[in-house]
């Protein structure tokens, strides 16, 4: 199984953020429901969600998921202004709240939206703890991929 697609069969992958991996060394995760609008839950039904640019904030003891798009259906309902950035509270335990609170403040770790998949029909977010990764740690990271790759290559050709 890929590292950053979750592992039980139940769940279903919308939208994965790569550059989350690549950015930072994730090393714990956390499952967080999303309050969402009835449009955004039919848009990102229909795969209309972007989570490159987002991030995770904590705001008086809530965390929150800013910068994530989600691009209105054009048969969303008119009454509604739909506001594609919004920023979505994400529901999670108060324990793990103060964990994360404690880690964030004291620690100097990140918190980086990884997955958007669905679990038990709900929309849920993964949220990776994680700490930067400088240039270097980048290349090397790189670096690995390539060889990695190489190395199937050469199997292959053996094979």
């Amino acid at each position: 199984m890929h590292e950053n697609q979750p592992s039980s069969p139940s769940h279903m992958s919308i939208i994965d953020n790569r550059k989350a991996f690549h950015d930072y060394f994730v090393e714990e995760k956390y499952e967080a429901g999303l309050v969402l609008e009835g449009w955004e839950v039919k848009a990102i039904r229909a795969g209309r969600v972007q989570l490159k640019e987002a991030y995770v904030v904590l705001r008086n003891g809530a965390v929150w998921l800013i910068g994530c798009h989600i691009s209105p259906l054009v048969t969303a309902s008119t009454h509604i202004k739909p506001d594609p950035t919004r920023s979505r509270k994400l529901l999670l335990h108060a324990e793990e709240i103060k964990k994360l609170i404690g880690k964030v403040e004291r620690a100097g770790y990140t918190l980086v939206p990884l997955d958007m998949h669905y679990a038990k029909g709900r929309v849920k977010l993964e949220v990776g703890l994680g700490k930067g990764k400088k240039q270097f740690d980048k290349r090397a990271t790189e670096k690995e991929r390539d060889w990695q790759r190489e190395k199937q290559r050469l199997m292959r050709r053996e094979a």
